[in-house]
């Protein structure tokens, strides 16, 4: 996606949102800078008005950086947990930052609606549809294949512990942990009888 293209998308957004050009305003003349490590440095920048996107190595009042999908799920509703977790680092100014991670989330386009502009509403809502229900097969696969994996490699290759030995065994492990804190519990008790 070239960068006139994505400050065009975000700015039909902003036509949308009350809040979004408030903070579009509140931003006039600030910046951030959006780093997919390894592949592209895009710098969003605020005239108060609209927002503009560049390719640009320029210092910008904030920086997020990280893998590219992580960056794509800033804009969603777990952009708080991955900066917490750290798969989404933000450096410099932190209410530039929040400002413009709350102008992002506004902003952040509906892959349908921007697909219905180019080729109509009923096409994009079957795009839309079909490319839903093969991200749901995509998960099925994956959660299928994962257990099947776990299976072999736990039952036929004796590679790892099958899940449910593993959590037998945790139990018992709690229960061992348990008789013996009781039981050194018991014996301090009768060492204090003991003694007076």
């Amino acid at each position: 996606m070239t960068t006139p293209l994505l400050g065009t998308i975000l700015n039909r957004g902003l036509a949308r949102s009350p809040r979004a050009r408030e903070l579009c305003a509140q931003l006039a003349g600030r910046s951030v800078a959006v780093e997919a490590r390894g592949l592209v440095r895009l710098r969003i920048m605020s005239d108060g008005s609209a927002l503009a996107v560049a390719r640009s190595e320029e210092a910008a009042d904030a920086t997020f950086s990280g893998g590219p999908v992580a960056l794509a799920r800033l804009a969603g509703p777990a952009a708080q947990q991955l900066l917490h977790e750290g798969a989404v680092d933000s450096s410099g100014d932190a209410q530039v930052a929040r400002d413009f991670r709350e102008l992002l989330q506004l902003l952040a386009p509906d892959p349908e609606e921007e697909l219905s502009i180019w080729v109509g509403d009923v096409p994009a809502h079957q795009l839309g549809r079909l490319a839903r229900a093969g991200l749901r097969l995509g998960a099925r696969f994956t959660d299928t294949a994962l257990a099947n994996l776990a299976e072999y490699l736990g039952h036929e290759r004796g590679e790892v512990v099958p899940r449910t030995e593993a959590e037998g065994f945790l139990r018992d492990v709690d229960a061992l942990r348990e008789d013996a804190d009781r039981l050194q519990a018991r014996l301090d008790l009768l060492r204090g009888r003991g003694t007076s």
